[in-house]
């Protein structure tokens, strides 16, 4: 049986229904997100102790550091998790603002940080923000949004479609000037599985879809560096030494790892081999030290929490409210991508991307927005089982209602 609770009904009663609110937690994801938190610093401080008592003279600098980051992140979801998501669908259009002005503001001269050639950081003293990871979270929120104010306009006409993807497009343009090729592939990626959801129809979507791919191929043509990557990426061993440098590196430590890996510590790539270990490529440090069996636990890992994403999707549908059911599928198929896109790099299966791993990878600015991806989704599943629940109990009160009145009857 189907319910349906409109969302403008069930907020005042969401308002009353303040206690219990850990009692609908969503334990599967909460334990999964918190599993992969707790890998995520174990192995950052077993890749990068070489390098933080080298470059640094302490080897635990990054262990600290990512714990405070951890710490951050999960006062960020608790944050996030206490806010009501018609707020959150009514800011759609600031956080798209705020989001362009970011991606401006990271440009200028002074104001951005440069690091590796790129421009992707703005310095907020304890750490770096990276620009584009707050606006991944920002974007699918607005896209959220437009999906339900303009839903129809999207099933049935090219413009309700081309409208949020010039905005979305705005933005990639932005990421590519820092550059940043690879969150620019999982906005558009999170982004255009959002409409798809959203109804678009098939020939729109199959159409942009390989406009963007186009696109994508003269970037990396008319890009020497880009095309370096390709080239490498397809025969990392024809220039070990130089461009195919990291991928090789990589792979050794993946193929070195075996069934069962050579134990947390004993890495050898880590030692000053293998460049970006404890941020890009920690998932080919994991596999070098916990094996096959490990990788296995954490694509299971990362599978549960892309699961959980889609059934809280379903249960905001089954409630209602398709603002919330917009936000789980984007968050859980821009977490999925992500993820599969980094083990793919790492493995040797896509080029390289300066993507980290989510909620494992060294970093405050993924770190900190992952977390509040996870505090939506669990909002999302507490105001839905909030909405169930109470429609559950208004259709018993309804049903027993005659019963109640035939007792007295018969009493009397």
């Amino acid at each position: 049986m189907s319910i349906t609770i409109p969302v403008s009904r069930a907020a005042p009663a969401l308002n009353r229904a303040t206690d219990g609110q850990l009692d609908r937690l969503d334990s599967i994801l909460l334990i999964t997100s918190l599993a992969l938190l707790g890998i995520g610093l174990v192995m950052v401080t077993s890749a990068s102790i070489s390098i933080a008592d080298r470059n640094l003279s302490s080897p635990f600098y990054y262990l600290q550091r990512q714990a405070i980051f951890i710490m951050l992140g999960l006062m960020a979801a608790w944050l996030v998790y206490q806010i009501r998501l018609v707020r959150w669908e009514k800011s759609g259009m600031a956080l798209l603002g705020f989001s362009l002005f970011m991606l401006m503001l990271v440009l200028l001269p002074g104001v951005g940080k440069e690091v590796n050639g790129s421009t992707r950081w703005i310095s907020l003293g304890l750490f770096n923000l990276q620009v584009s990871e707050a606006v991944k979270l920002f974007l699918i929120i607005y896209v959220a949004g437009y999906l339900v104010r303009h839903g129809e306009a999207v099933r049935t006409s090219i413009w309700g479609f081309i409208k949020p993807m010039l905005m979305v497009g705005l933005a990639a343009l932005l990421l590519l000037l820092e550059p940043d090729f690879g969150a620019t592939v999982v906005i558009i990626g999170t982004v255009l599985g959002m409409m798809y959801l959203g109804g678009v129809r098939f020939m729109q979507f199959v159409s942009f879809l390989g406009l963007f791919g186009a696109a994508a191929l003269l970037l990396v043509v008319s890009s020497p560096y880009r095309m370096e990557r390709l080239t490498s990426f397809m025969n990392p061993w024809a220039d070990p030494f130089d461009s195919g440098f990291q991928l090789t590196q990589s792979l050794i430590a993946i193929g070195t790892g075996g069934w069962f890996g050579t134990g947390l510590g004993g890495s050898v790539q880590k030692l000053f081999y293998l460049p970006e270990s404890h941020t890009d490529f920690l998932f080919a440090v994991l596999s070098e030290e916990l094996g096959f069996v490990g990788v296995c636990m954490i694509i299971a890992l990362y599978s549960v929490l892309f699961y959980r994403a889609i059934r809280i999707a379903l249960l905001a549908e089954k409630c209602g409210n398709r603002f919330a059911a917009y936000l789980a599928y984007g968050i859980g198929i821009w977490l999925a991508m992500q993820a599969v896109i980094n083990m793919g790099v790492n493995m040797g299966m896509l080029p390289t991307k300066g993507l980290t791993l989510p909620l494992m990878s060294y970093g405050g600015s993924s770190l900190i927005i992952c977390c509040m991806a996870i505090g939506l989704l669990l909002r999302i599943h507490y105001e839905c089982s909030v909405y169930t629940n109470q429609a559950v109990s208004q259709e018993g009160k309804k049903k027993s209602a005659p019963a109640r009145k035939r007792r007295r009857r018969a009493g009397s």
